[in-house]
């Protein structure tokens, strides 16, 4: 199926989605500050790009968008170019098995959430990532 937008709408569009600093990723550092976790790196210069690292602990924690890394929980397939975008999101889950891999190996714990769980059981999340650093 074609595209329904022009190529300089389609660009447009996808210049929008961040990379960096979503919502989820912001939530979840203001909550870490609230409850007074500090010392902490954001977007440091490691493998995959992890949105938190807490470098004297060796942890990374990526905040993964449910539609770009294929959440079973709130995925829904495309409607459009199903062909292009399930194969860009199988990329990406495979992308992200290896870099959880490697870095393991490296010593590095590993800390995935899914942004409906920091938007909607950001206490859980936050527990979840107390415990690990005490």
């Amino acid at each position: 199926m074609t595209d329904v937008l022009t190529p300089e709408q389609r660009k447009y569009n996808m210049s929008r989605i961040r990379g960096k600093n979503t919502s989820p990723e912001i939530k979840l550092r203001k909550l870490l500050f609230a409850n007074g976790i500090r010392g902490y790196r954001v977007h440091y210069n490691l493998l995959g790009k992890p949105d938190i690292v807490f470098t004297k602990k060796k942890i990374v924690i990526f905040v993964d968008g449910c539609y770009w890394h294929r959440c079973p929980i709130c995925f829904r397939e495309p409607e459009t170019r199903k062909e292009f975008w399930i194969k860009k999101i199988e990329s990406n889950v495979e992308r992200d098995k290896k870099i959880n891999k490697q870095l393991h190996n490296e010593g590095w714990l590993v800390i995935r959430f899914w942004e409906h769980e920091v938007k909607k059981e950001s206490e859980k999340v936050i527990k979840q990532i107390m415990k690990k650093l005490l």
